[in-house]
């Protein structure tokens, strides 16, 4: 659209009529070009060039609303202000109805050129003011396409980073693995294993977040029931040939499932080394919801945490629970009632405002 000197296409059969128009226009500031016929407008019309038409009804072959038809059926068709002689209301309801931007009744004298001329400028500045909303909703659009494609982009590319840090762990793990199994001194290959299901908490999770539909959650269950496996083919799998785990189908965020998983893990670890002296007992797992609230226990029917005692025992695992509880904002609690020993972390299924110090029960 040419906004210093706009072209009007006039299409009327009068030829002395559009010579008024195009006198008159042409004073005002307007390029005129006329058409004598529906055909020849849309021909012309198809050329370019044209920022508004101004269309008669009552011409030979094609009239005004079959050529108003064919006209904004065209790609960005320019508007088009309706032009009659007739005083019937109805066409004029036809003709805005069909798309056009204006209507007015003409007369063989001219006297209407100065409404024409009006209606060509409000025709005008509609047309401007859609086209600038169109572009506007098009870039909202493209800027929408842009942000879904890197979204897209950083999902595949955060999958692809979880699974090779996941893959690094796991080896990580392994290698702690294979060395704990080769150690004769009972001291080092308690620690091996103990640092292997570290590393092998950590790796679970990443790996569960390639795999996963969505990668600002973990599911509770899976995840901790891949840990446990992990720890069944552990150096010391033999004494937890009786882990069982029991949950509830809960989701939760990576970073809390993490500290979860290193929880579950030295607790295990501990009932493992200081449950069952004498060999292999049943260690159980449950997590289940309650409430706002998540409850998590490692139980064992063993010797008590009263007897526990072993002068090897570091406190690294008890220290190693007290901050993970305390990113979760949880308590860790022993059960009294408990024959054996039970130990009972509750903390909220959302991340917490602020984390404080948790009470801890491990050693």
């Amino acid at each position: 659209m040419n906004d210093t000197t706009p072209t009007l296409l006039y299409i009327d059969d009068d030829e002395a009529l559009a010579r008024l128009v195009e006198r008159g226009l042409t004073r005002l500031g307007f390029k005129v070009v006329h058409a004598a016929s529906g055909t020849d407008g849309l021909d012309r019309l198809a050329h370019g060039g044209i920022d508004v038409v101004a269309l008669d009804q009552y011409m030979p072959g094609l009239d005004g609303l079959e050529t108003l038809e064919r006209m904004l059926s065209i790609p960005n068709a320019p508007p088009v202000v309706f032009v009659t002689a007739a005083q019937d209301s109805k066409i004029a309801v036809t003709a805005l109805k069909a798309g056009a931007a204006d209507y007015l009744v003409k007369d063989t004298l001219g006297d209407f050129i100065p409404l024409l001329h009006v209606a060509i400028d409000g025709a005008l500045r509609r047309a401007r003011i859609q086209k600038a909303r169109d572009d506007a909703e098009a870039e909202v659009h493209a800027s929408r396409d842009r942000y879904a494609a890197l979204a897209a982009e950083r999902e595949v590319l955060l999958r692809e980073v979880n699974h090779r840090v996941g893959n690094s762990l796991q080896i990580i793990a392994s290698l702690l693995h294979l060395q704990a199994n080769s150690s004769t001194e009972e001291d080092v290959k308690a620690a091996l294993t103990s640092a292997m299901g570290r590393v092998a908490a950590v790796a679970q999770v990443h790996r569960r977040l390639y795999t996963s539909h969505d990668l600002k959650s973990v599911l509770l269950n899976q995840y901790l029931d891949a840990l446990l496996e992990d720890l069944r083919r552990s150096a010391e799998g033999n004494r937890m040939s009786r882990l069982t785990l029991k949950a509830e189908l809960i989701e939760i965020d990576p970073d809390r499932a993490v500290a979860i998983g290193i929880i579950v893990n030295e607790l295990v670890m501990n009932a493992v080394k200081y449950a069952y002296p004498d060999g292999a007992g049943p260690i159980h797992v449950t997590l289940n919801a309650q409430g706002d609230d998540l409850v998590l226990s490692i139980a064992d029917d063993g010797v008590g945490l009263n007897v526990k005692t072993d002068p090897r025992s570091t406190g690294m695992g008890q220290r190693i629970v007290s901050a993970m509880a305390s990113k979760l904002d949880a308590s860790v609690e022993r059960d009294p009632t408990h024959a054996g020993t039970r130990i009972v972390v509750r903390f909220s299924r959302v991340n917490p405002p602020a984390t404080k110090p948790a009470r801890a029960a491990a050693s």
